[in-house]
């Protein structure tokens, strides 16, 4: 198709189609001559997955192409996907080395996690030293029965991630999946929270 074609199919206007060329977040077409190329459904999938990453997720240009650069250089789907969860998470790269708490290494022991480095971890050694730090305890009990409920609901994005080849779908997937999965868990929590408070506080 022409770039009038994928305009229309997309419902993206030629202009930010060509933006997105020069700005390599859109993979050049296939030159037919020296001023026109044609463009298949993989540059459709392409600009579906830049306008639900803008969108829905609420990224930057240049957080998109953090994530489309290490799909289109071909890196094992294991690394996009740390990619995907370090932008859409918001998870920032550690400056030298994170000192690893204990309980951290208690949640890792307990639920068979693969004990290595990673931004993830990282962020959870940060968070809770930070709560540590002002006074909040965490028991072995509390941080076994919240990593045993986040373990499961997991797995069960992993599966939905996993599915498929095609890096535009994986990408879509994992960071619209990521960012409202994330955003369910924390409302469902809330009203769980509001839940209890109402049983506790109206009980006779």
């Amino acid at each position: 198709m022409q770039l009038k074609e994928l305009s229309n199919a997309t419902g993206t206007s030629p202009a930010s189609i060509k933006f997105y060329l020069r700005e390599g977040l859109l993979p050049p077409g296939q030159s037919v001559h020296a001023t026109r190329a044609s463009y298949s459904t993989e540059h459709v999938k392409r600009l579906e997955l830049i306008r639900a990453l803008r969108q829905i997720v609420g990224l930057n240009l240049d957080q998109i192409r953090s994530i489309v650069t290490l799909a289109d250089d071909g890196v094992p789907h294991l690394a996009l996907l740390a990619q995907v969860q370090r932008v859409v998470l918001n998870l920032e790269p550690a400056v030298g080395d994170v000192e690893r708490t204990a309980a951290a290494d208690a949640v890792v022991r307990m639920r068979g996690w693969p004990d290595v480095r990673s931004d993830a971890r990282d962020a959870l050694d940060r968070h809770v030293a930070a709560m540590q730090h002002v006074g909040i305890d965490l028991p072995l009990e509390l941080l076994d029965r919240y990593s045993g409920a986040v373990d499961a609901i997991a797995g069960l994005d992993l599966e939905l991630t996993a599915a498929g080849d095609d890096v535009n779908d994986i990408i879509l997937t994992a960071a619209v999946g990521m960012h409202m999965h994330s955003q369910l868990m924390l409302k469902l929590l809330a009203v769980a929270q509001a839940s209890h408070a109402i049983r506790t506080l109206e009980a006779p």
